[in-house]
């Protein structure tokens, strides 16, 4: 008897440590050893296959879990509830739930399971359904995860509804009832019921400090800190990361050094602070005092110096870390690209060795911003686990060096797109000068059903702007005010340049008084829409104004007045307002505003003036004020400096022919034909490199595009076939007119 005993022991114990040994293999992501040891024993009992079951689980074997559970000789609860676990813990909430219907006896662990999931993924009708078919209402814990589960989602009506059922509450309760209101920024109603508890802890008093830091009252959180009856550390972090995070570093200091239990989070919190305030030396002797410092401690001084810029302590202070953290590497990834040192970068990505997605993500970002697409996309294609970011980021990247079609690809190859996307393609077409690309994309978008957000409008609306397509314009007006985005700042600037350069001034005028906030991008677009329309005064009344409501203006600001000065004639106002932008207001010229001189000059027949303005330059000239001149030149017919003009243009625009043809007219005009025959000759370029032309007609609210060498299509006929007979209509009322009037005479 005694010897039977004893072998049974001895299975017992074998099964046993099998069992234990295939848990852990499961754990460590073992699972094909973990299936050859089960596969083996010639004993298993039900303890075994549960915890083959949990293996499979735990590495993603769903269906070999399932298979295993129902050719299982017995189940028991554990079985169940292990096989549904499995399933919650990938999503596969139908067949978890399927399971829990199924199960012919269910135990307290069965119902959190299913109650729980529900309530973390917030479906919220799904678990108090549950909820109320649970049979022990008076389990105090299940009452709490449904006021919890209310809470997490702000609705506090209803937490507050089953806190009053409750037939039995325990400080927990209290307390989640009152995170409530903390959590949800609801503090008038957290005090109320904070000062009605039947029990509170020192729990109930660091959720209203917290409450209150959440909201930004400092000092109704320092009230309740300091009325706590016994803080904990809890209570101090509290209060001095709440002080931290406000900037009041000298307080949170203060309340630093009266702590007598500093804990990891505690050093931290004040380090962080130190930082946040670029006071890395007060931090850096922190960190040095530190007793114990964990990753985030490292990750803090590190991510510090990457952020004033001293890269070198930062990688010194990487390389001396016990254990490589991801997040501390990202950091100095981060640090090397902002300051791209890409070299450095890429080192720090190589000796990362469990890379995860931002880290992925941050190195394609650095690649793409420096324009080497190339690197980009190698780590592209080596990168296993793509997410909505990573695709983004290519788009974006292609289309910052020009390569569209490149932008388009890769677009084309995500399986799925949020607004993000599409902005991306759509701000890359606007870039490139395809506005009608922008556009057609805009409407795709809207066939996929992708809400647009201000983003989509602004850049839509500039497409419009720049095709001058007013009726496409006012269309995407209508969307924008259904939308909402009408007081979106930026859509707003959009609305106001969009209308501007489509001709209708007034209407830019009527979007800037209806904006709820302006800012000096909304005076530019109005002072620049002024300018364009020419209307100068305006213009310079404008920017009057703008100066009198404190606006700083930008050089931007007198690119558009001093156009508008130009336009008019307004040179003594225009050369005051280009010297008041240097004296006054100490914005260096660029090429725009000395382009904006010239033209002004030129226009008030000032040529020997505008030419020694271009001649005294201390920056280069460009094909801008070249060209201002050689129109003016042309208005004035002053050969010898178009001739100059024209010659300088050559160098900056070779391909184009209209320079040469203004040359051309004035030399013909000046009766020099040798000149004009020369002239004509050096305009002779290969088909190759000749530009298209292109123009564009707006028809019932949809714009048509057509190239010079646009081949033949079904409607071209019918169009020439129209024009001529338009053009016989024209003739004989020109005919008529001129009859009529030689018999008046």
């Amino acid at each position: 008897m005694k010897q039977n005993l004893k072998v049974i022991g001895e299975h017992t114990n074998h099964i046993f440590k099998q069992n234990t040994q295939i848990t852990q293999l499961g754990k460590s992501g073992q699972i094909h050893e973990a299936v050859k040891l089960f596969s083996e024993m010639t004993r298993k009992n039900t303890v075994t296959y549960n915890s083959m079951i949990s293996a499979l689980n735990k590495n993603g074997k769903f269906n070999d879990a399932r298979h295993l559970f129902d050719n299982m000789p017995r189940r028991n609860l554990v079985s169940w509830n292990t096989m549904i676990a499995g399933y919650l813990h990938s999503d596969r909430i139908d067949e978890a739930y399927r399971l829990f219907v199924k199960m012919p006896k269910r135990d307290r662990f069965s119902w959190t399971l299913m109650i729980s999931y529900f309530t973390r993924k917030g479906e919220l009708e799904k678990a108090r359904e549950l909820f109320d078919l649970f049979p022990h209402k008076r389990d105090v814990a299940f009452w709490n995860v449904m006021i919890r589960g209310y809470g997490e989602k702000g609705r506090i009506v209803e937490a507050r509804r089953l806190f009053d059922e409750m037939p039995l509450r325990v400080v927990v309760s209290w307390n989640l009832m009152l995170s409530c209101y903390t959590r949800n920024g609801e503090m008038r109603l957290g005090r109320e019921f904070f000062e009605g508890m039947a029990l509170r802890d020192v729990v109930s008093w660091n959720l209203m400090v917290d409450g209150f830091i959440e909201v930004g009252d400092l000092d109704s959180a320092w009230e309740y800190f300091e009325k706590t009856p016994y803080p904990n550390v809890v209570s101090w972090v509290t209060m001095l990361c709440g002080l931290a995070r406000s900037g009041k570093i000298l307080e949170a200091r203060r309340l630093f050094d009266q702590m007598q239990n500093k804990n990891v989070v505690s050093w931290n919190a004040m380090i962080s602070a130190y930082v946040k305030d670029y006071q890395i030396e007060e931090a850096a002797r922190l960190f040095s005092d530190m007793p114990n410092r964990d990753s985030f401690s490292w990750t803090t001084m590190i991510d510090g110096y990457v952020h004033v810029g001293q890269l070198d302590k930062a990688r010194e202070l990487l390389n001396q870390m016990p254990y490589k953290d991801i997040a501390a590497q990202t950091a100095m990834l981060s640090g090397y690209i902002k300051n791209k040192r890409m070299d450095e970068a890429c080192q720090v990505f190589n000796e990362i060795a469990a890379r995860d997605i931002v880290c992925w993500n941050t190195m394609i970002a650095g690649y793409s911003q420096m324009g080497r697409m190339d690197k980009a996309l190698d780590l592209f294609k080596e990168m296993k686990d793509k997410d909505l970011v990573t695709w983004n980021t290519m788009i974006i990247g292609y289309a910052q060096i020009g390569e569209m079609e490149e932008a388009v690809k890769i677009f084309n190859g995500m399986k799925i797109k949020n607004v993000v996307s599409w902005n991306s393609l759509i701000t890359g077409f606007l870039q490139n000068g395809l506005s009608m690309d922008a556009l057609t994309s805009f409407k795709l978008m809207a066939h996929e059903g992708i809400t647009p957000d201000h983003s989509t409008f602004a850049c839509s609306l500039s497409a419009c702007a720049n095709l001058a397509a007013l009726q496409v314009g006012k269309q995407m007006h209508n969307k924008v005010l259904k939308s909402g985005h009408l007081n979106d700042l930026f859509v707003g600037n959009a609305l106001i340049t969009m209308y501007a350069k489509c001709g209708c001034i007034l209407c830019a005028q009527l979007i800037f008084d209806d904006l709820d906030e302006v800012d000096v991008i909304s005076w530019n677009s109005l002072i620049t829409g002024y300018a364009l329309n020419g209307y100068g005064k305006q213009a310079v009344q404008l920017f009057e104004q703008m100066v009198s409501k404190g606006l700083q203006p930008d050089h931007v600001t007198f690119i558009g007045v001093l156009s508008g000065c130009s336009h008019i004639g307004l040179v003594d106002q225009g050369l005051k307002l280009f010297k008041h932008m240097t004296e006054i207001y100490s914005i260096e010229p660029m090429v725009e505003h000395y382009a904006c001189i010239v033209d002004m000059l030129g226009r008030a027949g000032m040529l020997s003036e505008a030419f020694e303005v271009v001649r005294g330059l201390k920056i280069r000239a460009n094909a801008g004020i070249w060209g201002a001149l050689l129109a003016a030149c042309k208005t004035r017919g002053n050969l010898k400096l178009g001739k100059i003009a024209a010659e300088q243009l050559s160098e900056f625009e070779p391909r184009k022919t209209s320079n040469f043809v203004l040359l051309a007219n004035m030399q013909a005009e000046a009766g020099s034909w040798d000149e004009v025959e020369n002239t004509r000759l050096s305009m002779k370029y290969t088909e190759a490199e000749k530009q298209l032309g292109c123009s564009w007609i707006e028809v019932r609210h949809q714009l048509h595009c057509f190239q010079s060498n646009m081949p033949m299509q079904p409607e071209t006929a019918e169009v020439y076939s129209n024009l001529k007979t338009l053009t016989s209509q024209i003739s004989n009322l020109d005919c008529v007119s001129k009859s009529s009037l030689l018999d008046n005479l």
